[in-house]
């Protein structure tokens, strides 16, 4: 077993509780009940921690505000006046600080085929922090009118031959690679990525899009505790919806498919249904969850951690970024510290589509992934400490060099992967060096390691081999090294039903399939611990990911899109009563 790893970040007072009142038609009791009563009058077979009743909102309160789930409250949507300390009032989605019209009832099947356009993007008169202040969705056109979201011309409708089916059902392609182009303009860089590392001011704006194009659908939008927000279409039943999602935060240097491509590509998935005026047995929800890629505060999956109970929300709202930035306090400032408790309700099941983020689908000449699990992951960050002294007079035999004592952690890391063979990777992704001068020996370096396995096991020995190391290393070189874990998660394996109907959707569609595991870490591996998982993944060209280069041809986005539809639709057929495999 791998050796404990101290923490050596000092402990921060924590708050009683740091949550926004929900709007005022919800009981004063409402907050206190179980969470998964919100979808469902049976307990779940899962004990959740409950959360204190939340305080007054803010006087920071953001004009996009959250509303019931899947509840009769859908019918309704918030908005609150700017800088107000007053719980919202129920009003139109509007997004004007003053003004808002009356609560209004909602969209009939005719108008809820209607494609609303999406806010505009920011200029120099309207930046992007004003976005959502300025803008307010047109009213509704008149049925016969010609929607300003253009229509793809791939087919959607019935043959003359046969009634339509749900099966004949497929997305709006051009419309979903709209919306993935407008997201990527957030946050660009060059080569045409995007970075909107969580909780910065550019991750605010992506959410303030995305929620917009949420509430344009009239979906029932929720912001919990952690910053995790969920969109619902009802369904015939009040029953745990059918959900899919991702993320929309980037690392650095990302590229524009990560993540958006599966909340984007959920947002179609519930447009479609809406258009067709097509009603489900379960809800449908789209979700996105924060700081999924841990690049500013470890660990990755961070929101979808806390949603389903894996860390406490006040233990997540302490975690100090590499930049010295507090997540709690992050989420006060761009208005995402929503009135949902934390944990979430567990969904009926969970379905993401991504994209690969690696060459096996395209060197395989394969369209469609089914996923069959994740792979477990070990994130350490050590700290060497030795003895700063100058380069030309300190004989190499005499030196503490911290330097040194990084680089040989970082090569032996590389000879463990390579002996262990094709099953585990190693990565050493960080690494600073003190006081970083040409002519000074380092007397501190701080560096990360990434360790990965699809077994347990073998990742554990690969953690116990490298623990081993260092302990020889610093003995050899004079040198303390100390280690910090940033993130430990176990290897996952999907519901075998899940991955079954994706690869049968996927080769009805017509499109090749090959079940294979997943090397990056993803939301869906966390709500695996709650409910039937499965994903859909499409190739990436080169097999390139958190680089601007990374690009997936737009007929394998539309194939996993159209796929991701269908097994949503089978999921909401199937009988997963079996809850999640032990």
């Amino acid at each position: 077993m791998p050796r404990p790893r101290p923490s050596t970040r000092t402990a921060r007072a924590t708050p009683t509780c740091r949550l926004h009142s929900p709007p005022t038609e919800r009981s004063s009791t409402s907050t206190a009940t179980s969470a998964s009563s919100r979808w469902s009058s049976s307990p779940r077979p899962r004990t959740w921690a409950g959360c204190s009743t939340p305080s007054r909102p803010s006087a920071r309160s953001r004009a996009v505000q959250p509303r019931a789930w899947a509840s009769p409250s859908w019918k309704r949507c918030w908005c609150s006046t700017v800088g107000s300390a007053t719980p919202p009032s129920p009003t139109t989605s509007c997004r004007r600080p003053s003004t808002c019209p009356p609560s209004r009832s909602p969209p009939s099947s005719s108008s809820r085929s209607l494609a609303l356009p999406s806010a505009p993007r920011a200029s120099a008169s309207h930046p992007a922090s004003l976005r959502r202040l300025l803008w307010s969705p047109p009213s509704a056109q008149p049925p016969n009118s010609t929607s300003p979201t253009c229509r793809s011309d791939r087919p959607t409708s019935h043959s003359p031959e046969r009634e339509m089916t749900h099966e004949d059902l497929r997305i709006d392609g051009d419309r979903l690679l709209r919306r993935i182009s407008d997201l990527a303009a957030i946050g660009p860089i060059g080569g045409g990525g995007s970075c909107r590392l969580a909780l910065t001011d550019e991750d605010r704006d992506g959410r303030d899009l995305v929620v917009t194009w949420m509430h344009d659908l009239g979906l029932d939008v929720a912001v919990d505790g952690i910053g995790n927000v969920v969109a619902v279409r009802p369904g015939r039943t009040d029953t745990p919806p059918v959900m899919t999602g991702s993320h929309i935060d980037t690392v650095r240097t990302g590229g524009r498919y990560d993540g958006n491509l599966g909340v984007l590509t959920g947002l179609e998935v519930l447009e479609t249904l809406t258009e067709r005026d097509i009603e489900t047995e379960h809800p449908f929800a789209v979700a996105f969850f924060t700081d999924e890629e841990g690049a500013r505060f470890p660990p990755d999956m961070l929101g979808s951690l806390v949603y389903v109970g894996g860390m406490g929300l006040e233990e997540a709202l302490d975690i100090i970024g590499i930049d010295g930035a507090v997540v709690g306090d992050e989420l006060d400032r761009i208005g995402y510290r929503g009135p949902y408790p934390c944990p979430g309700p567990a969904p009926h099941a969970f379905v993401e589509l991504h994209i690969e983020q690696g060459p096996v689908l395209e060197a395989e000449g394969v369209t469609i992934g089914a996923v069959t699990g994740v792979q477990g992951i070990s994130w350490t960050e050590y700290t060497v400490t030795g003895q700063s002294n100058h380069a030309g007079t300190t004989p190499m035999h005499l030196r503490h060099d911290a330097g040194f004592a990084a680089a040989s952690i970082a090569t032996h890391v590389r000879g463990l992967a390579t002996r262990m063979g094709d099953g585990q990777v190693a990565t050493v992704g960080r690494l600073e060096l003190h006081p970083d001068l040409v002519n000074v020996v380092a007397g501190s370096a701080v560096l990360t390691v990434d360790l990965r396995n699809t077994d347990e096991s073998l990742l554990q020995g690969a953690e116990a081999d490298l623990a081993g190391f260092v302990d020889d290393l610093a003995a050899a070189e004079g040198v303390e090294i100390t280690d910090r874990s940033l993130a430990r998660f176990e290897p996952v394996v999907f519901d075998e039903r899940v991955v079954d109907i994706v690869a049968a959707t996927a080769e009805r569609l017509g499109h090749t399939v090959n079940r294979m595991p997943s090397g990056a870490g993803h939301d869906a591996q966390m709500l695996a611990r709650v409910c039937p998982t499965g994903m859909v993944f499409v190739p990436s060209r080169d097999g390139i990911s958190h680089n601007p280069a990374e690009h997936t041809d737009a007929d394998d986005l539309m194939a996993g899109a159209d796929v991701l539809l269908q097994v949503m639709l089978a999921v909401d057929r199937a009988t997963l009563d079996g809850g999640v495999p032990s």
